[in-house]
């Protein structure tokens, strides 16, 4: 059976819902395709900053999930190499908030039209068909459509098809997880993170009872072992936590062992965002399929969910005469489909590559275990690097008006 779509996104994770958003509130129809069977809440939480805050404004669910998160007034960073007070750096003039995946989610996916998530559609293949493509899908069914948006992660088949080549591992892992505390957790709403011996770890509240926790660090062959297994995963969390405060370790301690995950940590090498194919023709790739990167900025959803809006704005502007009525099918619209996927390709280039690079550094720094970098680090960097959040968290890449 084939079926013909205008825009089809490949995945509804945060890149995904928030093109399809951005194009509906543009007046745009799209039909997204996820995988799974359901929303993927992976990940659990992650840290938004004024950049993402700006674009959930923008699509118009920004003050429910505010409703919803308390305010990060400030990050406090610990050493565990040095006995030395921790350093707390304000976020003062800055709106930051841990805010749940799943909250993220529904809120996006609830705002779309009946129908506008496929679920259970995992792509196999994608060919040429004139100005279209065809999308087929493992339960035999081929999508035709006229623009193909990959945001379909890490694995994106889309990406596999414009040419870029699999993230790499960084020989980084990262265990995270999500704690509720029935009635409170009284931890207060800042940012604690610890850093030292070649461990990163810290938690940051999402509410009142709500606890995003983190830890990364870098894996023998034996300890890649413990993905599958959260007993092991909790005990191993817990091992290398030693050295922390006991607020932390209580975190972890009170986690159910579904709310515990562990992956490793992966990115696209910066010269591929430079000179690699981020679009071709009518298709083109966002969010992680994009620009996966590791978890040091707490910038990979922020990015996302610049790029969904960025993409709408660039799509509606091509499909659109400057009158604002539609433009006829044909070669036409296919050229001017090509050149608005060009367009978002160059506004979100630069952007990726500065993202991707400083958070790999920025991870080499502060989980690289050497007696000398460990000192300079602790004694000298510290308040420097959570400040480098704040400034790559400070950018706008607009609204959604074009």
């Amino acid at each position: 059976m084939e079926t013909v779509q205008d825009i089809v996104i490949v995945g509804a994770g945060i890149s995904g819902l928030t093109t399809s958003l951005g194009l509906h509130r543009l007046g745009i129809r799209s039909l997204v395709l996820e995988s799974s069977d359901r929303l993927r809440i992976t990940g659990f939480a992650f840290t938004t900053w004024n950049n993402a805050w700006r674009v959930l404004d923008a699509i118009g669910i920004g003050e429910s999930l505010r409703q919803q998160h308390d305010l990060t007034p400030s990050i406090l960073v610990a050493s565990t190499f040095l006995v030395q007070p921790a350093s707390e750096i304000s976020f003062n003039g800055h709106e930051v908030r841990c805010l749940q995946r799943r909250l993220l989610l529904e809120a996006l996916a609830n705002e779309l039209p009946k129908d506008t998530i496929r679920f259970s559609s995992k792509v196999v293949s994608i060919e040429e068909s004139d100005f279209f493509k065809r999308v087929h899908l493992d339960d035999g069914t081929v999508l035709k459509t006229k623009v193909l948006i990959g945001c379909d992660g890490v694995n994106s088949v889309v990406a596999k098809w414009l040419g870029l080549q699999k993230p790499v591992f960084t020989g980084r892992s990262a265990i995270r997880g999500h704690t509720r505390f029935e009635g409170g957790h009284g931890f207060g709403p800042k940012f604690r993170q610890f850093v030292g011996k070649g461990v990163r770890s810290g938690f940051l509240p999402c509410n009142d009872e709500n606890v995003y926790w983190f830890l990364t660090w870098t894996p023998s062959t034996k300890e890649e072992e413990l993905e599958d297994d959260p007993v092991k995963l909790k005990q191993f969390v817990l091992n290398k936590l030693e050295d922390t405060p006991d607020d932390m370790k209580s975190v972890v301690e009170k986690t159910e062992l579904d709310s515990i995950a562990s992956n490793q940590i992966r990115y696209r090498r910066p010269w591929e965002l430079l000179w690699g194919n981020i679009s071709k023709g009518n298709v083109c790739v966002a969010g992680d399929a994009l620009h996966p990167m590791t978890p040091d900025l707490g910038q990979g959803a922020c990015s996302a969910l610049e790029d969904g809006i960025v993409l709408a704005r660039c799509l509606a502007e091509a499909l659109s005469k400057p009158g604002g009525e539609e433009i006829n099918e044909g070669a036409d619209q296919h050229k001017r489909i090509e050149m608005g996927l060009k367009t978002f390709a160059e506004k979100r280039r630069w952007r990726s590559f500065d993202l991707v690079t400083t958070a790999y550094m920025m991870g080499f720094i502060q989980q690289n275990s050497g007696m000398i970098m460990s000192f300079l680090r602790d004694k000298f960097l510290s308040k420097f690097l959570p400040g480098m959040l704040l400034r790559k968290a400070d950018f706008d890449c607009g609204n959604l008006e074009y």
